[in-house]
């Protein structure tokens, strides 16, 4: 679904060039789901927008679904969640998720069907007639998925989408995660900074360094696709954390080698 070869970023600023991305080697394959973690400012986010044509890389090549970002992007290959919901306040939040569908021209009676399925998807059913200051938090980032699903892409990519919510939402909504994945299929990419939180969803943790941005690694996790949140607490799950906590450390290590 998505293959980086030797990508790098560099943006030219008033200080000089900020190298963001470096000799990023990746392959991601249908149906994963695929967590990037590491220290603020290596490159997790920028990834994420090269993936969806919002940064265009410097050097190294990269495709999505076998097209060129920009044609993934006109072909609708994928949906984008964001760390805040991003929700219209003026809109309900049916007429939030159903915004895209509009711009894409799709019927009135298609737009509702689609709608009431994605609500319905992530437990927002009665609810569409909200508005977003009415809901929770964590009740607005579901219905922002929802608005990311309402056209039903294959790929959806996730920037830190629980970061500012407690523990308990958290938890939960990490649960509801997981259970989406399984009845939609899709491929995930996921940015996170919590280590429990990357190691529970992931089929496969990336370990970015600090600036710039490499791979230092790339967990293949060995735990079951159904996952109870008290997998957390057993002996493989343990040892996955343990390999991604060294990897960060690791990557700290040789980034301030390159920096000396």
């Amino acid at each position: 679904m998505i293959l980086a070869r030797n990508l790098s970023l560099t943006f030219q600023t008033n200080d000089g060039p900020v190298h963001a991305l470096k000799d990023v080697n990746l392959d991601i394959g249908a149906g994963e789901f695929v967590s990037f973690i590491g220290p603020s400012g290596c490159g997790k986010t920028t990834f994420l927008r090269v993936i969806a044509a919002l940064e265009e890389p410097t050097a190294g090549s990269i495709t999505v679904n076998g097209m060129r970002p920009d044609e993934a992007r006109r072909a609708r290959a994928y949906g984008y969640v964001f760390q805040a919901a991003g929700l219209y306040p003026w809109r309900t939040i049916a007429g939030n998720v159903k915004l895209p569908l509009e711009i894409m021209g799709f019927s009135r009676a298609e737009q509702e069907e689609r709608v009431r399925k994605v609500l319905e998807l992530v437990e927002l059913s009665g609810f569409g007639r909200k508005y977003p200051w009415q809901l929770s938090g964590g009740m607005q980032q579901r219905a922002s998925i929802a608005r990311a699903l309402a056209f039903d892409a294959d790929i959806l990519l996730m920037d830190e989408p629980f970061g500012a919510l407690d523990e308990i939402v958290r938890d939960h909504l990490n649960e509801q995660l997981l259970q989406l994945w399984e009845e939609t299929g899709k491929t995930i990419c996921f940015v996170t900074h919590s280590i429990p939180e990357a190691v529970y969803l992931s089929t496969k943790i990336v370990v970015m360094s600090p600036r710039p941005g490499r791979i230092h690694d790339v967990i293949e996790s060995p735990l079951p696709r159904e996952r109870p949140l008290d997998i957390r607490e057993t002996p493989a799950f343990l040892e996955v954390a343990h390999r991604v906590r060294e990897g960060l450390r690791a990557g700290h290590g040789r980034s301030g080698e390159e920096g000396a």
